[in-house]
């Protein structure tokens, strides 16, 4: 295991603030929340989170006290310089976000977006 630094990733006070808000109404056996990276998409590469029990040998860990949020060494090589930010417009469309993304390359056939956003 690896100790995640701000160049590794970054949380915004929103996203530290909701996380610790869900950690609250969670069981304990939660070791954290897990990054992942998954195929697919017009940027070849999407991202999520999930809570996770498990910490295994090659992730990275970032503890914020009341939490971690935990990366696997793959997934970090595309996640390397990123922030994640908590966004609540009001309009029950409150969701995590991945600013900085690097960029992808290659795109999207049908409407030239490298953003994942094609429809």
């Amino acid at each position: 295991m690896a100790v995640l630094n701000d160049t590794d990733l970054t949380l915004t006070g929103a996203a530290q603030g909701k996380m610790s808000e869900l950690f609250s109404n969670i069981e304990d056996g939660i070791a954290g929340v897990r990054v992942y990276a998954a195929p697919g998409g017009c940027s070849g590469v999407s991202f999520g989170m999930t809570f996770t029990d498990v910490i295994n040998d090659n992730d990275g860990i970032k503890d914020f006290g009341d939490y971690k949020v935990v990366v696997d060494d793959g997934t970090l090589s595309y996640l390397r310089g990123v922030e994640i930010d908590f966004i609540d417009r009001g309009d029950g469309q409150a969701t995590f976000v991945f600013n900085n993304l690097p960029a992808a390359g290659g795109g999207c056939g049908t409407c030239g977006s490298s953003s994942g956003s094609c429809s």
